[in-house]
């Protein structure tokens, strides 16, 4: 049998039955699981777990600071096409965290990783 790929081996379920990255990938697809995995357990004891709701849930906070004031801005200098940009960007971003996450991969973003890693510190 030869020209195959290699799979790559699974990896192993937490207490909770999902996979440290398949928590992480749902953590980033709404808050409402990064809030589900903060206060369930065996979730809210797995560092990478926590990592990446609480990253999750900074980069949502983020992600709706910053559009909401580059609106002002952008409105009062009459640049209202630049905000379909700025969106844009923010969903490569998310899209990103998703596929890294599931790859195995932590990605610490700026500022916003920083403050995650200092909360699941504070277990």
């Amino acid at each position: 049998m030869g020209g195959g790929t290699a799979v790559a081996p699974a990896a192993t379920p937490s207490a909770g039955g999902l996979t440290d990255n398949v928590a992480g990938l749902l953590a980033y697809i709404t808050i409402i699981p990064s809030i589900i995995f903060l206060v369930m357990e065996p979730y809210n004891r797995n560092r990478t777990i926590r990592f990446h709701a609480f990253q999750a849930i900074f980069l949502g906070v983020a992600w709706f600071v910053v559009v909401f004031a580059a609106s002002i801005v952008f409105g009062m200098m009459r640049l209202f096409f630049l905000m379909p940009l700025l969106e844009l960007a923010f969903f490569i971003l998310w899209i990103y965290m998703i596929v890294s996450t599931y790859q195995g991969k932590t990605v610490v973003l700026p500022v916003i990783g920083q403050l995650a890693q200092q909360q699941v510190g504070k277990v």
